[in-house]
């Protein structure tokens, strides 16, 4: 594990490799598994105020589930807070472009400068999830058999999860930390 500040990261945003495949994935990161995306409490309270704006930007059955369980619903399972499903699969932000990838609804409308929010950090940071302990958080690469094609394809552009992420890793901890983690990265491949 590496330290910085008051983290505590995985060696493998260091040397696993990564890059979205949409075109094989389709993203199913946005509609396999049990349970929504993960939110942090401030973003439950932003879902709800930017529901009117993001609505134009949903589906109809996703646009139905968020007024039937909410902006956001607790995970039965961990109590924490995550975003409400469609008839338990995708996630109720989702859109569908013309070809079944999936999209976000909520950064569509940010794209659009409708909200001023992108979406929630745990799907800005995937596959990177975040496990808060009392005095840090811990940030661990999730390997996850649906994403073999962004393995595969950041393998081939040689591009480190954390290269992958910077965007929202800045996002997360600001520049200043992500300056540090790129120190020792390179520290780390030189050794």
């Amino acid at each position: 594990m590496i330290a910085i500040e008051d983290t505590l990261i995985s060696e493998d945003l260091l040397e696993k490799q990564f890059v979205c495949d949409l075109s094989k994935c389709k993203g199913a990161c946005c509609v396999e598994g049990d349970a929504g995306a993960p939110l942090e409490a401030h973003e439950v309270a932003t879902l709800e105020e930017i529901f009117p704006e993001v609505q134009a930007f949903l589906q109809p059955e996703g646009i139905e589930a968020i007024k039937e369980q909410g902006a956001a619903v607790t995970d039965p399972a961990d109590g924490e807070w995550v975003t409400p499903l469609v008839n338990g699969a995708e996630c109720a932000y989702v859109i569908f472009d013309k070809n079944g990838t999936t999209k976000c609804g909520i950064e569509k409308a940010w794209e659009a400068g409708a909200v001023p929010f992108r979406k929630p950090i745990s799907c800005h940071l995937y596959p990177v999830r975040i496990q808060k302990y009392p005095a840090y958080d811990a940030v661990n690469y999730h390997k996850w058999q649906i994403c073999a094609p962004a393995c595969d394809l950041g393998e081939s552009l040689q591009v480190p999860v954390y290269k992958f992420l910077k965007d929202a890793l800045i996002r997360k901890y600001g520049p200043d930390w992500y300056r540090e983690l790129e120190t020792l990265a390179n520290q780390w491949e030189a050794r």
